[in-house]
């Protein structure tokens, strides 16, 4: 029986249960790929089926829900799994910038220990590379001498800013990618499933702005994320003049205090359109079917610099009004300002 919560993952499924099932279960796994394609998802079904079956069960196998092992896994109780991420800093009410070498300490503890309820013990790190350098060192020792029948699941959004996959590192790990396509199949089923419903034209859209994430996909699909693409590209399509009433409308849409989670999306939505515009200048691909006559009005190659250059600006810009919380409205603004400025200076 496969498990009917991971998506798009079956491959890396009978991967797991076959070593599983011979006994031959690799110590440690790097699980990479882009953010929302469901890691760690895959990681914590891998763990519960560890967990309740050890070797000689099947990674690719439903625990279900009332089992013991499933509870304890879904609230951090089992006594046999570590979960080692960044730290929640109560004076901030944030997380840690970085994983430090504390969290990682803890693994002495763990493994020296005999196994809480015998068979495996399965260590999470999530994420793999927002381990510092000090922390990602502690880990490596962990890696070179585990003990038996103990596991690790390293999940990573991002594997060249990983420090334990170089060297040494990366040979203690078997890597498995997560797939950067996805069909329509596990969405339309997703969404089913979460009682939602969406045309095939629509599925079909957020399927290709999602760069491979399930998740992405059904944030699109059942909130307002293809609207936003959509007030996004008509703002395109009036470049280099901007319409201030459109824009003022998604900046009253988009700046509330509360509302990160829509303003993170659009600027996602628009960053990756301007990739995908880059990417078709240099190379002739990636832009998507309603975007390519944008792309032909407003990159070439004669402006490619300056466009990668707005782009990093921009992820900078972007990444810097979040941390420090600076004005949203302010932040808005100043991208189309930015693009406006852009497309006059720099025409194709």
């Amino acid at each position: 029986m496969k498990w009917t919560g991971v998506f798009g993952h079956d491959e890396a499924l009978a991967e797991f249960a076959g070593a599983l099932r011979s006994g031959r279960m690799h110590h440690a796994w790097l699980l990479v790929g882009p953010e929302g394609v469901g890691k760690a998802t895959l990681a914590y079904h891998v763990a519960r089926a560890v967990l309740a079956h050890g070797e000689g069960g099947d990674a690719a196998g439903e625990v279900h829900a009332e089992h013991p092992v499933f509870r304890k896994v879904a609230g951090l109780q089992h006594p046999n799994l570590l979960l080692i991420r960044r730290s929640w800093i109560e004076k901030t009410k944030r997380y840690s910038q970085w994983i430090g070498v504390d969290e990682v300490r803890r693994l002495r503890a763990f493994l020296g220990n005999t196994a809480g309820e015998g068979g495996w013990r399965v260590v999470i790190v999530d994420r793999a590379d927002e381990l510092n350098q000090n922390a990602a060192n502690a880990l490596l020792k962990a890696l070179e001498e585990p003990p038996p029948q103990t596991l690790f699941l390293l999940i990573s959004s991002a594997e060249g800013r990983l420090p334990v996959t170089s060297g040494r590192g990366r040979a203690r790990c078997a890597c498995r990618r997560s797939p950067r396509r996805i069909c329509s199949a596990p969405v339309a089923a997703a969404l089913e499933r979460d009682g939602h419903a969406a045309d095939d034209k629509t599925l079909k859209l957020a399927i290709a702005l999602s760069q491979g994430s399930v998740r992405r996909a059904l944030e699109l699909v059942s909130g307002e994320g293809i609207g936003l693409y959509k007030d996004i590209m008509a703002t395109f399509d009036g470049l280099p003049e901007l319409d201030g009433g459109r824009l003022h409308k998604q900046v009253e849409k988009l700046a509330g205090a509360g509302d990160t989670e829509r303003l993170e999306l659009y600027l996602s939505l628009l960053l990756g359109l301007m990739e995908r515009l880059i990417r078709s200048a240099a190379t002739g691909e990636g832009a998507l079917e309603g975007e390519r006559k944008l792309a032909k009005r407003l990159v070439s190659k004669r402006n490619l610099a300056e466009w990668a250059k707005a782009w990093e600006g921009l992820s900078e810009a972007r990444a810097e009004a979040f941390a420090l919380n600076l004005d949203r409205s302010l932040l808005l603004l100043d991208t189309w300002f930015r693009l406006q400025q852009l497309v006059r200076e720099h025409p194709v």
